[in-house]
């Protein structure tokens, strides 16, 4: 699916519709700057939810352990699939992108029974 940028009066409803779906999915969240590089701040860890606060200005993701606040967002991009959204990536005021990716959780298979006889 194409990558789309959501125009910033979309920011806070879509974000808080989105957020309902994405609950126990995992994020990875990395922040790529010229003064920085790329830096990994967060590794698949529990998405709890994504929100806009328009008075602040502030995005947050929030994790398990977590809450990755961007100040001043200028840019919201999204990235849908079939299954819902897949990544997104916030310009904040310094022009750092940050880049969220979604995955579901990883399921292991079933630990084998033991039969006693």
């Amino acid at each position: 699916m194409p990558i789309r940028r959501l125009d910033r009066a979309q920011w806070h409803g879509y974000l808080d519709r989105v957020s309902k779906g994405l609950l126990g999915k995992r994020a990875e969240i990395e922040v790529a700057s010229l003064d920085l590089g790329d830096q990994v701040e967060a590794e698949w860890m529990p998405l709890f939810g994504i929100a806009f606060d328009p008075k602040d200005e502030m995005l947050e993701i929030a994790l398990d352990g977590l809450d990755h606040l961007i100040p001043a967002a200028r840019e919201v991009w999204v990235e849908e699939g079939e299954a819902g959204l897949t990544s997104l990536e916030i310009i904040d005021g310094e022009g750092r992108s940050q880049i969220v990716q979604l995955r579901e959780p990883l399921m292991l298979p079933a630990p084998p029974t033991v039969s006693h006889g």
